[in-house]
């Protein structure tokens, strides 16, 4: 309930912009103006309601797969370069470099490795967006436990799986999490960039490229709107499982007083 009650202010503010929005566009009348108004992309949406839908489970099926690939692959290093020290200087400057890579220019390569129609390409575009930040945050994590309780731990004759467990990983899940929320929306947009360099012609990227290059911006728009959402549920999910993981974390605990 006292969740509930916090969403009228934000939802005011949306309301708000869109009013504003809407008005201005209404009162100005730009000529070529390639911002459509706000019920000119919702009556975009739901014109295009069976397309925008089909192209947004494609979409979303390179989302999900990559951000899940990549999360696992990260917490798996981030636990490797944690309890290895020839791991961590093996895999951290790698990682580095290829966060370096950008998507402009390694997204052709892809395409031509597993063809221009492939999903392969955008799927492992994601996968390497979600990698880096999820890395670092749980490395970071892992390694803030507290010094006293490894050695108190260490005194009961505790493995290293066991303070990894009991003492690390409780410690580096606020910083997973924080890591998760960011890495829902870049995959997103990794996604739907890396679309329109190949894949599927019928994917969200694609059918924004094409309206756009049409003039059919309200359709676009919309296409737009269907990755915002995708988006934006995503993030929540992430939001509802750190409750869920750790409910006995602090900043959880003083939100639900």
């Amino acid at each position: 309930m006292r969740r509930l009650a916090q969403l009228p202010p934000p939802l005011v503010v949306g309301v708000v912009l869109i009013g504003l929005w809407q008005g201005l566009l209404a009162l100005l009348s730009p000529d070529g103006f390639v911002l459509p108004a706000p019920t000119e992309i919702l009556d975009a949406a739901i014109e295009n309601r069976t397309e925008i839908w089909a192209a947004t489970k494609i979409t979303g099926w390179v989302i999900i797969s990559g951000l899940v690939a990549g999360v696992v692959l990260a917490v798996l290093a981030a636990l490797l370069v944690t309890r290895y020290r020839t791991a961590r200087e093996a895999i951290t400057p790698l990682t580095v470099a290829i966060n370096a890579i950008p998507i402009i220019a390694l997204a052709p390569i892809l395409n031509n490795w597993f063809g221009l129609t492939s999903s392969r390409s955008n799927q492992i575009i994601v996968v390497l967006l979600v990698f880096f930040p999820v890395f670092i945050n749980t490395v970071k994590g892992l390694s803030l436990a507290d010094p006293s309780q490894v050695e108190l731990m260490e005194s009961y004759a505790a493995s290293k799986r066991q303070i990894m467990r009991e003492v690390r990983i409780p410690t580096a899940m606020p910083l997973f999490f924080t890591a998760l929320k960011l890495a829902s929306s870049l995959a997103v947009i990794g996604a739907i960039v890396a679309e329109y360099f190949g894949g599927r012609q019928d994917a969200l990227g694609p059918m924004i490229t094409q309206s756009a290059g049409l003039t059919r911006y309200a359709d676009a728009w919309a296409a737009v709107l269907a990755g915002t959402i995708l988006g934006s549920i995503l993030y929540g999910l992430a939001v509802v499982s750190e409750r869920l993981a750790m409910p006995w974390h602090s900043t959880i605990r003083s939100e639900s007083v």
